[in-house]
């Protein structure tokens, strides 16, 4: 199998060179609308004089000039759509190397109360999310945070399946996230949806067969006058008549098109991604059942969607000053426009939600996919209930340089407790992190970074991170308190995995040690799981009386005055603390 980089090397070659070329169509486009204005004018100063004539010049020009302006924007669309996948693939090479701090970090869904995203750096500046997510529409990046933050357990497996389906997908996840990053709308789609669930019609039925007939008898009139077959007074009032029923609803048609307005870029860049999803085939479960939300049996979704993209567009052209009002009087396309967005919104409103979110679940799931694809060396952990809650071999933290990176192997049962002790900074947070994102990538469906990895599923809920509030005026002690108590209240009613990173900070030492003991006590009671950091060795006493709790250590060594780690998860107690050497060392005390 070629290395990642490999691929995002030879994508840029490939879409380098398709640029150029679209760089040179687009050169010749230009010259040609230039040119056939430079014809127009040189045929209306030729034939001056001949009224005829140089209207058939105009009307003539005018339809080329659709034509090529319509082809000049497909051009421009595909310049700017392989621009959008050079820069993708740069975009990996950066991140292949842990450069991407200039990434969405994924901020706005920091939350101090969640069970566990805010003690492990799952969003924020260095964040796993910001090293994760490319999603490039809003609602697809609050889709994978709700992923990421959801505690669910259910149906690992599947989950598994569907993102490494799409790891191997990299073609096509790239160009549906390419256009979906091009993707540029006045209103949330959300916001889309609910227009349409409670719009209201006003247009009357009839307005159909009567604008086509009277569009017919426009043309038949236009055409007579035209050979000086009928005098124009006939159609000027055949066009008065026009603007008049057309100025009976014009208030509701304007007051409509200005919603209409707004949601037309929508329909019109996501039939794109529809289209997508409709050409593409999957095997697993889950991506299968999203792809048939979309696809129907007897019209494509793509162009039900491009259909209605036109419907407004139309629409909003016949607004268009004087050649608007004009075509309105001869046509009634205003009201003919309305009456077929009407009928498009009785027929598919209730579908519209459907499809909008299956856009949002391959633009999220496909950071899934794409994390798998960048990391070929990472394993699925293998779900099954009956084996230890985690056996990890190798375990390190995704973040860190593999180059550079510790890796440690750890088994613990269910229902069996760590007691974690070491000196500081020789690794037991870096630890409690990784064995967190180890339980809630396994949750989500991602592959770990472990050379092998067994996992029976839980819940996780961690307690690493708490801090004092000025603003509720709240003590750190207090905090702290009252997230222990939010552990203990999720435990009696589901199964979890906790992790925590010093009992009782806020209070003295014998008060601490006390306390931790009887919180360590009531945890084992409880049948949980999990993993507590300590600097009190005191509390490492728990394991020769309670059989569910075992001690483990990462040591620090002095050596020729000099302070060495080996960032190694070991059973026993820590014997070697370093505050006093470090204090000294750094000429802080003497």
């Amino acid at each position: 199998m070629n290395k990642p980089s490999d691929f995002y090397k030879q994508q840029i070659e490939i879409h380098s060179e398709d640029l150029q070329k679209l760089k040179k169509k687009l050169a010749v486009s230009s010259t040609i609308r230039l040119l056939v204005f430079l014809l127009a004018c040189f045929g209306v100063y030729f034939f001056f004089g001949n009224a005829k004539v140089i209207i058939a010049v105009i009307v003539l020009t005018i339809l080329a000039f659709i034509y090529l302006v319509s082809k000049h924007s497909g051009l421009q669309y595909q310049r700017d759509l392989k621009k959008a996948l050079i820069t993708q693939n740069e975009t990996e090479l950066e991140v292949l190397n842990l450069a991407f701090h200039h990434l969405p970090s994924g901020e706005k869904y920091k939350d101090p109360l969640h069970f566990y995203s805010q003690d492990i750096d799952l969003f924020g500046s260095g964040s796993f999310f910001q090293y994760l997510n490319r999603t490039a529409l809003e609602s697809g990046s609050d889709f994978l945070a709700k992923i990421f933050t959801e505690n669910e357990i259910n149906s690992i497996p599947k989950r598994q399946k569907a993102i490494a389906e799409l790891s191997e997908k990299p073609a096509w996840r790239q160009k549906f996230s390419a256009i979906a990053s091009l993707v540029k709308t006045e209103v949330p789609a959300t916001e889309v949806t609910d227009w349409l669930k409670d719009y209201k019609t006003f247009v009357p039925k009839w307005i159909k067969p009567v604008s086509i007939v009277f569009t017919a008898i426009s043309v038949a009139l236009i055409v007579l006058n035209y050979f000086d077959l009928l005098s124009g007074y006939v159609t000027g009032g055949w066009f008065i008549l026009g603007l008049a029923i057309s100025g009976k609803y014009q208030k509701k048609v304007n007051d409509f098109s200005s919603h209409t307005t707004k949601i037309q870029s929508t329909f019109e860049q996501f039939h794109r991604l529809i289209l997508e999803i409709e050409n593409e085939r999957f095997s697993s479960e889950i991506l299968s059942e999203k792809r048939n939300s979309v696809v129907q049996s007897d019209i494509k979704t793509s162009t039900v969607i491009k259909q209605f993209a036109r419907y407004l567009d139309v629409l909003e052209q016949g607004n268009i000053m004087i050649f608007g009002t004009i075509i309105n009087g001869l046509t009634l396309r205003n009201l003919r426009q309305s009456y077929n967005i009407e009928k498009w919104i009785e027929e598919h409103k209730e579908s519209v939600p459907v499809w909008f979110e299956s856009i949002t679940f391959f633009d999220a799931y496909n950071s899934l996919g794409n994390f798998n694809f960048n990391h070929p060396n990472y394993v699925f952990p293998e779900i099954n209930n009956k084996v230890p809650v985690l056996k990890v071999k190798g375990a390190g933290h995704p973040l860190l340089k593999e180059s550079s990176m510790i890796r440690n192997d750890f088994q613990i049962n269910s229902e069996e407790f760590f007691i974690v002790t070491g000196a500081n900074m020789a690794g037991k947070s870096t630890f409690l992190r990784t064995v967190s994102l180890q339980i809630v990538m396994g949750n989500i469906g991602l592959p770990v970074c472990a050379e092998k990895a067994e996992y029976n599923p839980i819940k996780l809920i961690t307690s690493m991170r708490t801090t004092d509030s000025l603003t509720d005026d709240e003590s750190y002690f207090f905090s702290e308190l009252k997230r222990l108590k939010f552990i203990v209240d999720e435990i009696k009613t589901d199964r979890y995995f906790i992790i925590l990173d010093e009992i009782l900070k806020g209070t003295n030492s014998t008060d601490k040690a006390i306390g931790s003991r009887k919180f360590v006590e009531k945890l084992v009671a409880s049948n949980s799981t999990g993993i507590i950091a300590t600097h009190d060795l005191s509390l490492c006493v728990a394991a020769e009386e309670l059989p569910e709790v075992k001690n483990y250590f990462f040591d620090a060594i002095i050596e020729n005055d000099e302070l060495f780690f080996d960032y190694t998860f070991k059973p026993g107690i820590c014997q070697n603390m370093n505050a006093s050497f470090l204090l000294k060392k750094m000429q802080i005390v003497d």
